[in-house]
């Protein structure tokens, strides 16, 4: 849902958000959380909630932490026709701590820019300060 009224053109950001998925590779679970940030055009703002519904939409099918980072991106740039997109995602997957390298407590990090955010290194140091909590 789009909430059309609102003048803001800034970052909003909802960092830290838990997220469980599948690896299509190995079935065996991946979990961590998400940072996803936007700036707004046209006033097309979204309810906060809805940017973690996009992370637990996009996490319950069979993925790859690749994919999902992008398809949260996506589904964004698509929905709010935002200025730009940052999607962050680090996780613990499970098939490097069960099996193979047994190595618990890995994380693997994945991001996806897009518009402002990639176009604007200010813009996106910005974003990842905020993230960092600096």
């Amino acid at each position: 849902k789009v909430l059309k009224s609102e003048k803001y053109d800034e970052i909003v950001l909802l960092k830290d958000i838990p997220f469980y998925s599948m690896c299509e590779h190995h079935l065996l679970p991946f979990s961590g959380v998400a940072h996803v940030a936007y700036i707004p055009q046209g006033n097309r703002v979204t309810g906060i909630s809805k940017l973690a519904r996009v992370v637990e939409i996009e996490a319950k099918r069979l993925q790859v932490q690749e994919r999902l980072t992008t398809d949260i991106a996506e589904s964004i740039m698509k929905a709010l026709k935002p200025k730009g997109v940052l999607a962050i995602i680090e996780a613990e997957h499970l098939c490097m701590t069960m099996r193979g390298i047994k190595k618990p407590g890995t994380q693997v990090q994945t991001s996806v820019v897009r518009g402002i955010f990639r176009d604007n290194p200010a813009t996106r140091a910005e974003a990842m300060a905020l993230i960092k909590g600096h």
